[in-house]
């Protein structure tokens, strides 16, 4: 059906992870938005690097958000001409990922009622005024497990029915190929108006989106048999049915190495007695704070809030920047020049949506479409 790049507009796209992931797929990134000034930062510099790399452009080439300010504030007139010179394509996407700390298990729980939560609301309702052929949202598992913030997520994905085929489902990144378990809801919706739908087919759970269609990995946390914690410097050897993919191996820079990658020696410093941490046995991540990391395994949630982030399996230090993006699946041509930060850069780093899982779902989600007829006229 679509044969040209499908324009898509970006709200909260943070260091740009999931627009990574959609250019990856096919889909062409037009308009950006992201309120926070070291993330616009971050986005300029890595996603430039990375678009440098992927297209082997040797010209000046420059990625910057396309607005700063709150979603809120940003009125559909400003994003059409923004994005498209004042007038809609035929077709064009919306994605995002509003901000969940107040959904998350570990957060405050404020849900709709949090300056951070209310924005997942204004993300559909941006939906429902900028009308576009579809969108993506993202977001935390919280959203839907606490019983009250689900009752009212419910009652505002049923609100855009009129107007939007929906589908939802959770969605691990380690079935997707990605060394990280990291659960998230993902929401399609599909507009009434733009397809004809008539030839979907619900399963029986009223679900109609195949979600998992390009997952790599089944069960992976139950189907292999992980190691177990281990004495912090003993020698360790990887069991041989476990794929080196699913392991933080694959993504630790060794001593020698950290000078000639980029952000490979950014990591924060352990204070005090540093002997104290030799320790936390490898693999111990069970603890509430200093979770050291197997090699071997995969890593727990990458979320790193107050600088709390995860101990390297065999250095007695943190995880680098390098490590982290690695955890995420961004590729090490993505470079974030900007020296120090480090507390933005974890942040946003824990932020994003892993680069592969965000590209297996726009590109099921691309596919999807191709099949579906347009409604003219």
């Amino acid at each position: 059906m679509i044969n040209s790049k499908i324009p898509i507009l970006s709200c909260f796209s943070g260091g740009g992870f999931l627009d990574m992931g959609f250019e990856i797929a096919g889909f062409s990134i037009v308009w950006t938005n992201e309120i926070e000034p070291s993330f616009s930062t971050f986005y300029s510099e890595g996603i430039t690097s990375w678009k440098k790399n992927k297209e082997a452009i040797n010209n000046e080439i420059k990625c910057t958000i396309s607005n700063n300010y709150s979603i809120k504030d940003v009125t559909q007139e400003t994003v059409i001409d923004e994005a498209f010179g004042g007038e809609k394509p035929d077709v064009f996407g919306m994605i995002g990922g509003p901000p969940c700390q107040d959904f998350s298990i570990n957060g405050n729980l404020n849900g709709f009622k949090g300056d951070r939560g209310s924005l997942t609301d204004t993300y559909l309702y941006k939906v429902l005024e900028l009308q576009p052929s579809f969108f993506v949202m993202e977001n935390v598992t919280g959203l839907i497990k606490v019983k009250k913030h689900g009752k009212h997520f419910f009652e505002l994905l049923k609100a855009m029915a009129d107007d939007y085929l929906i589908d939802w489902d959770v969605l691990n990144s380690l079935e997707f190929g990605v060394p990280q378990s990291r659960e998230r809801i993902f929401v399609i919706g599909l507009n009434k108006k733009q397809f004809q739908l008539d030839s979907i087919k619900l399963n029986i759970k009223g679900q109609w989106f195949p979600f998992r269609e390009n997952a790599i990995y089944q069960n992976p946390q139950t189907y292999y048999k992980w190691p177990q914690p281990n004495a912090f410097g003993n020698s360790v050897s990887k069991s041989n049915d476990i794929p080196l993919q699913l392991c933080l191996d694959s993504c630790l820079v060794p001593y020698n190495e950290e000078q000639n990658i980029p952000n490979a020696d950014e990591y924060f410093n352990l204070t005090g007695d540093k002997e104290r941490f030799k320790q936390i046995k490898e693999g111990e991540t069970n603890r509430p704070s200093f979770k050291r990391l197997h090699r071997f395994k995969y890593s727990p949630t990458a979320c790193y809030g107050n600088n709390e982030v995860h101990l390297h399996p065999y250095y007695n230090r943190r995880l680098s920047v390098r490590e982290a993006l690695r955890i995420q699946g961004v590729d090490d041509s993505y470079v974030l020049s900007t020296k120090g930060q480090l507390s933005k850069k974890f942040k946003m780093i824990g932020n994003g949506v892993p680069v592969p899982l965000a590209a297996a779902v726009a590109k099921t989600l691309r596919d999807f479409i191709n099949k579906l007829k347009l409604i003219t006229g």
